[in-house]
């Protein structure tokens, strides 16, 4: 998480929260009701008091009211200090709720507090308030103490709001417990219930329902033997039913405790956010099936340290109202650009030396193009109208309240590399015949230590303009064997008797399967069990079986399968294609091979393809031999380098491709990926799972010997296939 520094508190005026921030890849659009996040949290220390931040995209956060409290807690609570805050929209839309722990660890240490504190607002700024004393109010809970960290859910079925919490009576450990509150939010209805325990009879505390596909999934800190983290339970019914799920879902091993759960706007992705207390430091990690969560650290920015808290979509007006009221930290800065035009993800913002380089999308008239900045509110931007950027750089110019301006040389350029947006990486590439259509399959990447689970496909007509068809496969749903490390698709197109079978090849589990289907798109279906699970015993040891490639051998019209990490295998496939000849397994391996193997057929010449060094690597490359059958022997030119880094253009660790040859021409394209650009060269490791699909042209010598490529960021032209 990367913390800002040297800012200035300005108090800001009527303007859209949206334009404050850069558009992150998958979150809201402009027009979308609810655009931007509040964030309700404490500080610790002597700040056991509630303050909000904001957020446009839920990835860049700023403190309101320079971080200090927004409500005092001397007036809403019994013991002077409160903490844990859950804010919660209503059913109604335009009421808010927050509840928080009624706690003053700096005045009474963590002596067991028994109270609780409930809170109703219509505008975010002014609110009342309840206290909720448990034992006084509810003899049955005498003995109780440690009330912590409540949260409310509307409940759909008794049309009430329904509060959760945490307490223990000092023998036994902390359980959940719920109580629905009084129509006017300030009181319990009835005393309250148990809801949930941890099985093996660790303390349980920090729950944080989310309702998600019509079942309910309640996060929760707690201990077992040998580790303490986030875990979580699923049922179909808001108060019971809940069945634990067996596994730690915070991908770090430090100590944990209040998650917060929320949804990206206008996308199927999760954050889920926790305070590394000890550290004092949150973490935010991302997910899409609520169970597989990636650290997005290097993405975040927050100009605060936060304690537990919560997050809450709002719309544009709610956020200058409290932008308005608090105001925000800022400088004259352009942050982004908020034209859907723009490739947010490959901006080049260079704050010294105020100079802008924006990559756009395909078919963007640069003659007269508004990219839109995005600015602080109550600022303004020179000029504000469409420009003609063919003719070099355009000058903007950021202006305060106070007077101060900074001016910025802003380029635009067609940049047709990556080809999709968002972090992808292994692309295969498949035409069909079948709908005369292009095909991109790649690996999901942005997940921390590649924990993807799902496959994706897109297609075009052109190579440039790509549409996302969604999910294909996704390994917990769709896999019985697998549910992780979803890697390095192939796939096959085969014309049979009764019509065109689609053969798709992966790794999972760091095993290769296979799933059939009668489209491009699917459905697939999997093959029940591994297609390769054990490493050849030519290698002599096990590896991982990894990287599929499948080739259809044009002169004998059979199918081959090749594999494998540190090794290369080959093998022709079954009839079947979901088998292989195991008589026929071969090792290839060439001495530089780390992954990645692709095979190709031109003009009597098989061209075997891999990639080499760690794909981490800045210098991840591609290399290639010829074979004068499908299982080989290699020949290795002696230059043989075909794809690697470009420095000068920051384009590095180019590899793991596919290529397609254009139907009835001899013209070919490589499709591979490189780090993220211009971010990934900066990010160390996490660069190997931060990567991004890119397309360039692939040409041969007059002696058959594949050019060298360079790689682009202007990518490829329309392809028309007839």
């Amino acid at each position: 998480m990367k913390l800002r520094s040297g800012t200035h508190t300005i108090k800001l005026f009527a303007a859209i929260f949206l334009s404050l921030f850069l558009i992150h890849s998958g979150t809201a659009k402009k027009n979308d009701k609810m655009s931007a996040y509040l964030f309700s949290y404490f500080s610790g220390g002597d700040g056991e008091q509630i303050r909000f931040a904001v957020s446009a995209d839920g990835y860049e956060w700023f403190a309101l009211n320079g971080n200090e409290p927004i409500i005092s807690s001397e007036e809403i609570s019994s013991s002077g200090g409160v903490r844990d805050p859950h804010i919660l929209r209503g059913n109604d839309g335009k009421t808010f709720y927050m509840v928080v722990t009624d706690m003053n660890t700096n005045e009474n240490g963590w002596t067991p507090n028994t109270a609780l504190i409930l809170m109703k607002s219509k505008d975010l700024i002014n609110w009342t308030h309840s206290i909720i004393d448990i034992p006084s109010l509810y003899p049955e809970y005498k003995d109780m103490g440690n009330v912590w960290a409540p949260q409310t859910i509307y409940d759909r079925e008794t049309g009430k709001y329904m509060v959760y919490f945490s307490m223990t009576d000092g023998k036994t450990s902390a359980v959940f417990y719920y109580a629905y509150a009084n129509s006017d939010f300030t009181g319990f209805e009835e005393a309250p219930k148990y809801l949930l325990g941890n099985p093996n009879k660790r303390s349980s505390i920090d729950a944080d329902i989310i309702e998600k596909d019509g079942q309910y999934h309640l996060f929760f800190k707690t201990e077992g033997e040998t580790r303490k983290g986030i875990m979580k339970a699923v049922s179909n019914n808001l108060t019971s039913g809940y069945e634990m799920v067996d596994k730690y879902l915070n991908p770090t091993d430090k100590a944990v405790e209040g998650s917060c759960v929320f949804p990206l706007i206008n996308s199927d992705e999760w954050i889920l956010l926790y305070d590394v207390y000890r550290d004092r430091e949150f973490q935010f990690t991302k997910s899409r099936d609520l169970l597989n969560f990636s650290v997005i650290d290097d993405e975040i920015k927050m100009d605060f340290r936060p304690r537990h808290g919560t997050v809450m979509q709002i719309t544009d007006e709610e956020a200058k109202r409290v932008i308005n009221k608090w105001g925000i930290n800022g400088r004259p800065t352009i942050y982004g650009f908020r034209s859907e035009n723009v490739k947010n993800i490959n901006l080049e913002i260079d704050q010294d030396n105020g100079t802008i380089k924006i990559p756009v999308k395909y078919g963007t008239n640069l003659k007269r193009f508004n990219p839109e900045p995005i600015i602080m509110p109550g600022y303004t931007v020179t000029p504000s109208k469409a420009q003609d950027f063919t003719k070099g750089t355009v000058k903007y110019t950021i202006s305060t309240p106070e007077g101060s301006t900074k001016t910025y040389s802003v380029e635009a350029y067609i940049a047709n590399n990556p080809v999709i947006e968002g972090y992808y990486a292994d692309p295969e590439i498949l035409y069909s015949e079948k709908t005369g259509k292009f095909y991109l399959y790649p690996t999901s990447d942005g997940y921390h230590e590649w924990s993807g689970n799902y496959f994706k496909v897109f297609s075009s007509d052109n190579l440039v303009e790509w549409t996302d068809e969604g999910v294909m496969l996704d390994l917990p749903k769709d896999v019985s064997w697998a549910n992780r490390n979803g890697w390095a698709p192939c796939i096959i197109e085969k014309k049979t008797d009764s019509g065109y079978k689609y053969y798709y090849y992966f790794s999972a589990e760091k095993k290769v399967g296979v799933a059939v289907a009668d489209n491009p798109t699917g459905p697939f279906v999997d093959s029940v069990k591994p297609l390769v699970a054990e490493t050849p015993k030519a290698v002599g040891r096990q590896i991982q079986e990894i990287d599929p490639d499948v080739f259809m051998d044009p002169v004998s019209g059979k199918y081959y399968l090749y594999w494998g990490s540190g090794y290369l295998a080959a093998a022709e496939l079954n009839d079947d294609m979901v088998s292989i000849k195991e008589e026929t397994v071969t090792v290839l391996t060439p001495r530089t091979f780390r992954e990645g193997a692709y095979v190709i057929y031109r003009n009597g010449t098989y061209y075997m393809m891999w990639s080499e060094n760690d794909t981490r690597d800045e210098n991840y490359r591609v290399r290639y031999a010829t074979m004068d059958s499908p299982l080989g022997p290699l020949n290795i030119p002696e230059n043989n380098l075909i794809l690697s880094k470009v420095p000068e253009k920051g384009i590095y660790g180019p590899g793991h491709h596919s290529v397609i040859q254009i139907p009835g021409r001899d013209e070919w394209y490589i499709v591979y990926h490189r780090f993220n650009r211009p971010k990934g060269v900066s990010m160390g490791r996490s660069a190997g799972y931060h990567r991004e699909v890119c397309i360039d042209k692939m040409e041969f010598g007059v002696n058959g010997e594949i050019l060298p490529v360079t790689p682009t960021l202007e990518g490829i032209q329309p392809v028309k296939l007839k």
